[in-house]
């Protein structure tokens, strides 16, 4: 089969114009049926669900009351209908099943409401914009929607950083169950979490499952862009072996894996009201960054990464100076907060006392954080 243009060729026809040389010209009426053909095809595409930025509204109907308030130790999965509409105003409905997930924040001493998972049955997603979603995650607020969206943005910034990671999409949700409190119905702001799998064959890699794999032996260039994006928000609450807050993938089977990183409630740019340091690394607070990657004392190690970050700086600041939903209070203080980071890079003997704390005697640099257990 010939190439698009050997297909097109004989509809077309080269003049010349006075000063500007050969322009290529369709013949006749055919223009406007490969415009209309053209239009068609690109309309064809479905758009993804992390293909976009705009919020979605949705809506969960059904018995939610225990769903949202029970918190048991092995949460059940419930029926619900998940409604929303398209840009034409056609209304989608589609049945699935819900349940509570997570450990931290699945505790009603902690949040008020709990995280869930969001399980659909694929043949009922078709020609939605949830089509081929499976089991996904949902982000809910923990103690307010503003640390929910605060959260989020710090999932877009390491999608500048990396196209190995998470894509994230905002919803505005609506509970529809008069059993429900009054409170409890109101509409609040989450986020969907792409699929672990769905992220790796975007990537053209696998998932991998092992546990206790070492961090020197990741790839390289990927683990400092991670580490130091950790440092940059004040994430602490991460480790490679335990696979807390990490996810891996790999070309294969036997290539260096690529860590991920995930869940970053408890950093410091998102200011969590219950987000706290582990105490084994005797930090004060999440504003308080420290870098937690292994020992390099070499500081050219650094040098690809730390130009990396400098390059995205404008972008990484637009995140927080372009948002309508950010309260303004806080992205002031986030502004301030990277501009500790980014004075911190451009200062040689910062750099090398921060970068190199894993190669102290008696530091935390290397005390692995397990994380909650089921």
């Amino acid at each position: 089969m010939g190439s698009l243009r050997d297909i097109f060729n004989p509809f077309f026809k080269t003049i010349s114009i006075a000063g500007n040389g050969p322009v290529l010209v369709c013949r006749s009426f055919i223009c406007f049926f490969l415009g209309f053909f053209v239009s068609a095809m690109c309309s064809a595409q479905p758009q993804g669900l992390f293909d976009s930025e705009e919020i979605i509204r949705i809506t969960l109907s059904g018995e939610l009351s225990g769903l949202i308030t029970d918190r048991p130790e092995d949460p059940e999965y419930f029926p619900v209908q998940l409604s929303y509409s398209e840009a034409n105003g056609n209304k989608i409905s589609i049945p699935l099943k819900i349940k509570q997930r997570g450990n931290f924040r699945r505790l009603k001493g902690n949040c008020s409401f709990p995280p869930l998972l969001l399980n659909f049955a694929k043949k009922k997603t078709v020609k939605s914009i949830f089509e081929g979603q499976d089991k996904i995650k949902l982000v809910t607020p923990c103690r307010g929607d503003e640390y929910v969206l605060q959260e989020y943005y710090a999932y877009k910034l390491y999608n500048l950083v990396s196209p190995r990671s998470f894509r994230v999409r905002l919803l505005e949700v609506h509970l529809d169950d008069p059993g429900l409190r009054a409170k409890d119905r109101r509409p609040f702001y989450g986020f969907l979490l792409e699929e672990e799998d769905q992220m790796a064959t975007r990537n053209n890699m696998i998932a991998i499952k092992r546990m206790l794999l070492r961090p020197e032996i990741m790839q390289r260039d990927d683990f400092l862009n991670m580490a130091v994006f950790n440092y940059l928000i004040g994430n602490t609450d991460w480790s490679v072996q335990y696979r807390q807050n990490i996810k891996l993938i790999a070309e294969d089977s036997l290539t260096l894996p690529v860590t991920v990183p995930y869940d970053f409630d408890h950093a410091g740019i998102v200011r969590a009201p219950y987000a706290h340091p582990a105490e084994e690394l005797r930090l004060n607070s999440t504003l308080q960054r420290r870098y937690r990657g292994f020992c390099l004392e070499d500081m050219e190690d650094f040098e690809a990464v730390i130009a990396k970050y400098d390059s995205l700086k404008d972008d990484i600041y637009a995140v927080y100076t372009s948002s309508t939903l950010l309260d303004e209070k806080y992205v002031q203080r986030t502004l301030k907060y990277l501009d500790d980071f980014y004075a911190t890079i451009r200062d040689p003997k910062k750099l090398r006392s921060e970068f190199q704390y894993p190669c102290q005697k008696n530091s935390t640099g290397n005390i692995v954080i397990k994380g909650m257990k089921n």
